[in-house]
């Protein structure tokens, strides 16, 4: 039996819990809604002038309203002057080989409705330690963010799991939407990305 846990904690819940709820407590539910209203993105990323807006399909936006691109660095900006943009409807982060940042894509997840985790994304954010990790825009993915060195991307298939890893010349969108209490710091997550990519 798939017992659900909390959205905020690894908790699970009990049968003292309403199969509607989503939190074990009073005190995680409001964790949670004080998070979901502050943007939670790491200042590592927030410092660095590679911010682009998004449209509705992901394609990458100048703070104009332009088209943007993922490789030339003449069409990002800072995160400040992305966020007081309205092009587009949010914001996106471009990899770089500038750095080593890089985000682990998981589809598909996240059941949005009820918070439950699919076996093999909970296996890779336990590898993946104390990172960043966000919802995606649609609810149903998860973004993780770390430091590894990735120079190709790949798209990770194998039974259920559904996962991309890129670590330069792409853009990834940025929801500030904290998982479950992730810290807001990056963590070296390059054990993970071998073993996930071996």
């Amino acid at each position: 039996m798939n017992t659900p846990t909390c959205e905020w904690c690894p908790n699970k819940l009990g049968a003292r819990h309403s199969h509607r709820a989503r939190f074990c407590s009073t005190r995680c539910r409001m964790a949670a809604h004080r998070a979901a209203k502050k943007d939670a993105t790491p200042v590592e990323l927030k410092t660095r002038d590679r911010w682009v807006r998004r449209d509705a399909r992901k394609v990458p936006l100048t703070s104009a309203g332009m088209a943007a691109s993922s490789t030339d660095p003449r069409t990002w900006s800072t995160h400040k002057d992305a966020s007081a943009s309205t092009a587009g409807v949010g914001l996106g982060f471009v990899l770089s080989d500038e750095d080593d940042i890089v985000c682990l894509d998981l589809d598909h997840c996240l059941n949005p409705l009820t918070g439950r985790l699919a076996p093999w994304a909970s296996a890779i954010l336990r590898d993946a330690g104390a990172t960043y990790v966000e919802v995606s825009p649609s609810g149903d993915g998860l973004h993780i963010w770390g430091h590894a060195d990735v120079r190709q991307g790949r798209k990770l298939r194998r039974g259920d799991l559904a996962a991309e890893i890129y670590g330069t010349g792409r853009f990834l969108t940025v929801t500030g939407r904290r998982f479950r209490g992730a810290p807001s710091t990056l963590a070296d997550i390059s054990s993970l990305v071998r073993r996930l990519t071996a």
